[in-house]
């Protein structure tokens, strides 16, 4: 099956293809990082470290197609979920079409280039921690308000 052209400027998101739907995701790696939920609050943060199977140089998920059996807490993005998830950016193209709001200059599907996202500085890219690095006992000293670029 073929992607329209400009799919999403037509379709919500209950009405895209699985094909459509996975074109839409930008590709800034945020859904891959390690978020804390407050027990009393729900409140989620979002923390610099990435799960063990986000590629930190490609930005990719090393099993994407096995995803959610290799890693039980990989969230699978719904059109009901990308409503109701606060930690999604504001830069999210799910949540920007839900909003129905345009996708940015920098966005794969309207640049051409799958490399924009990572220039513009939406993606985790050079912002992430790799989850050996560091002690997941203790993953509340890794919460951000939002990643900054690593001093490496």
């Amino acid at each position: 099956m073929t992607i329209t052209k400009d799919f999403w400027k037509n379709k919500t998101l209950s009405e895209m293809t699985t094909e459509e739907w996975e074109a839409l995701c930008d590709g800034c790696g945020i859904c891959c990082m390690y978020k804390i939920e407050d027990a009393d609050t729900g409140e989620v943060e979002l923390t610099s470290v990435a799960c063990r199977f986000l590629d930190l140089k490609s930005i990719t998920c090393q099993l994407y197609n096995t995803r959610f059996s290799a890693m039980p807490t990989c969230i699978k993005l719904t059109p009901s979920k990308v409503e109701n998830l606060g930690w999604l950016p504001d830069t999210c193209a799910y949540r920007l079409i839900l909003q129905g709001k345009p996708l940015p200059d920098w966005h794969p599907l309207v640049s051409g280039d799958p490399e924009a996202v990572h220039r513009a500085g939406i993606s985790v890219k050079g912002r992430a921690l790799r989850e050996s690095d560091v002690n997941l006992d203790h993953l509340e000293d890794y919460i951000v308000d939002e990643l900054e670029p690593l001093d490496n």
